[in-house]
C-alpha cells in the first residue's frame, strides 16, 4: 500500500505590527527555525512559513495523518515561541489566538485554526492553499461551492467524465456541533439551503465521487474554528484557511481560481462586525488597511512530491485579477457609506460576541413598555 502524505495548514494571530496589519519578520524567522528543528527531529517532512495579514501561517507535510497530537503540538509550541518574540517587540495582540495556557493534544478548540488533508499522492499532486484575513469560516462556502458544484465556474463538471458524478460535501453546523453529507448535483438545492447561512453552516470537506481520487480522501478541507465560541466574547476574526487539490478528475487550477474572479461579500472586516467584499491579493499586498480591511485572501500553489513542497506560486499576483480588486474597492466604498447601519454592520444576532451586549446591559433599565 502506498505511503500517505498529510498536508497541514495551521494558523494563529500571535501578534502584529501597527495594529491588525502584518506579521513581523522576526516572527516568521522564529517559526521557520522552529519547524526546521521539527524536520531534523523527523516530526515533519517539509514546511513553508508565511502570513496572511496579521495571521502566521504554518504549512507542513508529514506522514502522521490528520489531527496528530505531535504535529499539533509542534504548531502550538511554534506559536508560543513566536508569542514570546511578539511580547518582546510589544506587538499588537501578542498571543491573541492562544486562548488557553496548556496544550491539550489538538489545536482545535484552543484558538488556532487548522485544515488538513491526508492522501495517497497522485503522479502529479497540485494543491492550492487559500488564507483569509478579517473574516469567518463560512466565507469559504461560496467559492468552494463554485469550484465543486457550479458548472458555470468549473467547466469540468460538464465536459470531464471523471467529474460528471459530482462531489460530496461535508457540512458542519458550528452552533449545534453536528454534520451532514450532501451529494451534488442531486442534493444541490438542499446544500445551498444550508451553506447560504454561512454564519452557522460551513463546508468542512469535499470528497470526489468518482475519478482518480479514493472516495474516502478529502479533496478540499477548510478550518471551521470560531474564536468567539471558544472565548465567549469577541477576540478577533477567525481568519480561515483552506486546502484544495486540483487537476486529474478534480477542478483544474484555473477553475479553482475562477471562483475568486468576483468580490463576493463576507462577514468580518473592522471589529468583526461588518459585511464587506473579499479582495484577492498577491504576497506584495498581503495585509489589510482600510477599516482593517477589506477582507483579504492570499492564494499559494504547490506541487507535492513525496511529501516535499515544490513552490509556491503566488496565485493571485496576476493582472487578470485586477478587475476583481477594483470592484472590491468600489464595493468597499459602497458598503462603508452605510456607516453603522445594516447591511454594512452585521445584524443583531451576529453581534452577540461584540461589545453590543455590554451596551444593551447599560441601558437595560431605561426601556419602557408601549403596550
Amino acid at each position: 500500500m502506498a505511503e500517505k502524505t498529510t498536508l497541514s495548514v495551521i494558523k494563529a494571530d500571535v501578534g502584529s505590527v501597527a495594529g491588525h496589519q502584518v506579521v513581523h519578520p522576526r516572527l516568521i524567522e522564529t517559526a521557520r527555525a522552529s519547524l526546521k528543528e521539527a524536520v531534523s527531529l523527523g516530526v515533519i517532512e517539509d514546511f513553508y512559513v508565511t502570513h496572511a495579514g496579521d495571521d502566521l501561517q504554518l504549512i507542513m507535510t508529514h506522514r502522521r495523518g490528520v489531527d496528530n497530537p505531535k504535529i499539533h503540538e509542534t504548531a502550538w509550541l511554534t506559536f508560543q515561541k513566536c508569542t514570546e518574540v511578539a511580547k518582546e517587540l510589544h506587538l499588537y495582540a501578542a498571543g491573541q489566538d492562544l486562548l488557553v495556557d496548556a496544550f491539550a493534544g489538538n489545536v482545535r478548540g484552543l484558538g488556532p485554526g487548522s485544515a488538513e488533508v491526508e492522501m495517497v499522492e497522485r503522479p502529479a499532486e497540485p494543491v492550492a492553499i487559500f488564507m483569509m484575513d478579517k473574516t469567518e469560516p463560512g466565507a469559504f462556502n461560496l467559492p468552494i461551492f463554485r469550484m465543486f458544484g457550479d458548472p458555470f465556474c468549473s467547466a469540468g463538471l460538464v465536459i470531464d467524465i471523471a467529474m460528471h458524478a459530482g462531489f460530496r460535501f461535508e457540512v458542519w453546523d458550528i452552533e449545534s456541533h453536528q454534520r451532514i453529507f450532501l451529494n451534488c448535483p442531486e442534493e444541490m438545492y438542499d446544500l445551498l439551503m444550508f451553506i447560504g447561512s454561512k454564519g452557522r453552516y460551513v463546508i468542512k470537506r469535499v470528497y470526489a465521487r468518482s475519478g482518480k481520487v479514493p472516495k474516502d480522501e478529502a479533496v478540499a478541507c477548510m478550518s471551521t474554528d470560531k474564536l468567539s465560541q471558544i472565548a465567549g466574547k469577541y477576540v478577533g476574526k477567525d481568519d480561515p484557511v483552506a486546502i484544495v487539490r486540483a487537476q486529474s478528475g478534480l477542478p483544474a487550477m484555473g477553475e479553482i481560481l475562477e471562483a475568486w474572479a468576483w468580490p463576493f461579500l463576507v462577514s468580518g472586516w473592522n471589529r468583526g462586525s461588518h459585511n464587506g467584499p473579499v479582495m484577492v491579493v498577491g504576497q506584495s499586498a498581503n495585509r489589510t488597511s482600510r477599516f482593517d480591511g477589506p477582507p483579504r485572501c492570499l492564494g499559494l500553489g504547490f506541487q507535492l512530491a513525496d511529501a516535499t513542497l515544490v513552490g509556491p506560486v503566488d496565485l493571485f499576483e496576476d493582472p487578470a485579477f485586477e478587475p476583481a480588486r477594483r470592484e472590491a474597492a468600489e464595493l468597499a466604498d459602497y458598503m462603508r457609506r452605510h456607516g453603522p447601519f445594516e447591511p454594512h454592520r452585521l445584524p443583531m444576532d451576529e453581534m452577540e460576541y461584540t461589545t453590543m451586549p455590554e451596551l444593551m446591559e447599560k441601558h437595560k433599565g431605561k426601556w419602557e413598555s408601549v403596550r
